[in-house]
């Protein structure tokens, strides 16, 4: 393992691994671990906390045992190799049934302190890698809790459904995180569950997702993408197997014209390296969120309380996402002061809502003129 992660170290990637906090019955870690008390308990029954790709019960975080254990397990298997980062999925903890009265932490019921979970999660790969002497250090989660954000967690609104209304509702999810403290942020980029890549309809909202991509904390392309259609590998391969693959997910996986699209914004996306870093610098300083509700630029306007449908990118940049399938112009309101299409440099006075168009490839984006 250590000579291919050498090699992609080489090619300048950075190499990230995904750690479960489940623990599978069948697994050399599962009768250690239960008998030092460092699983969840049940309150009655059988003992089974997940029981996704195995029989498994999920590992009790408030338990510092537990976090240093785990630590050693994955600092032997993984970062000793050079392993870059974590992603800590299914961080909520992911319960099989989610019934929260059946649950115990070492801290006590779930029911009274199960939203936690994933911040201390997060602090087992945090602490043991500030202890390994690593200063910048950044793990995906899925799920976080007040003060996530200070144990380099990126989180990722989870598994979404490939609708515009889910993409609607992300605006919404990143926009309350942010207020909430929690800066990095970010989203599967045209939700987690598809049927089918081919049809049109989710083409033209993996676009308009794309779009509202560029202007947001940490930008990813992630998705389970149907149809199921290719056979798993077989014996001959890899010692058997039994899970789908998915449909390819790269820039360059929906034919010509979408590529042009999305190669478009994402050379947008570089472009803006300098001022996205500055927007990281001032989150790390001052807590600052990168999308920003209208009100939070401009607390004095009555009318940026309302505002639902588009935000600010930083200080500068009002974004206008389209939200609708084959909609191609929509209202953007302008708060007071002078505005510059970033599309052909037009400018608009602002104090007033403008109809702008929206071609498929490109969505209203202002940026605000000193």
């Amino acid at each position: 393992p250590k000579a291919m992660i050498d090699e992609l170290h080489s090619m300048g990637i950075k190499v990230i691994v995904s750690v479960w906090p489940s623990v599978d019955r069948k697994s050399e870690n599962f009768w250690p671990m239960l008998d030092r008390g460092l699983l969840i308990k049940t309150e009655r029954g059988a003992l089974q906390t997940y029981d996704f790709q195995g029989d498994c019960v999920e590992i009790d975080v408030f338990n510092p045992e537990t976090r240093k254990y785990v630590w050693e397990v994955c600092k032997k298997n993984y970062y000793d190799f050079g392993i870059d980062a974590f992603w800590l999925d299914n961080s909520e903890p992911d319960f099989g049934v989610y019934d929260f009265d059946h649950y115990r932490y070492i801290d006590g019921p779930a029911l009274s302190c199960s939203n936690i979970y994933p911040q201390l999660y997060s602090r087992v790969f945090y602490d043991g890698m500030k202890a390994e002497g690593e200063e910048n250090i950044v793990n995906l989660l899925r799920c976080a809790w007040a003060g996530s954000q200070k144990y380099g967690n990126v989180v990722w609104s989870g598994d979404v459904p490939s609708t515009f209304e889910a993409f609607y509702d992300q605006l919404q999810a990143g926009l309350n995180m942010g207020l909430a403290g929690i800066p990095w942020w970010t989203t599967d980029i045209g939700g987690f569950m598809t049927d089918d890549v081919n049809d049109p309809d989710f083409q033209q909202l993996l676009i308009r997702w794309y779009e509202f991509a560029v202007y947001s904390a940490v930008f990813r392309m992630h998705g389970d993408r149907g149809p199921h259609n290719i056979p798993p590998l077989d014996d001959r391969d890899f010692g058997g197997g039994y899970l789908y693959t998915g449909q390819s997910n790269e820039l360059w996986s929906y034919g010509e014209e979408n590529y042009r699209i999305m190669k478009k914004y994402y050379d947008i996306r570089i472009r803006m390296h300098d001022y996205i870093k500055q927007l990281y610098d001032e989150a790390s300083e001052n807590g600052s969120p990168l999308i920003r509700t209208m009100f939070y630029e401009f607390p004095g306007d009555k009318k940026c309380w309302e505002m639902q449908d588009q935000y600010m990118f930083g200080s500068e940049y009002l974004v206008a996402p389209i939200f609708h399938l084959n909609e191609f112009k929509r209202e953007v309101y302008l708060p007071a002061g002078r505005w510059e299409d970033t599309r052909d440099g037009k400018v608009y006075e602002g104090g007033q809502t403008i109809r702008a168009a929206a071609p498929i490839d490109s969505i209203p984006v202002f940026k605000k003129m000193a």
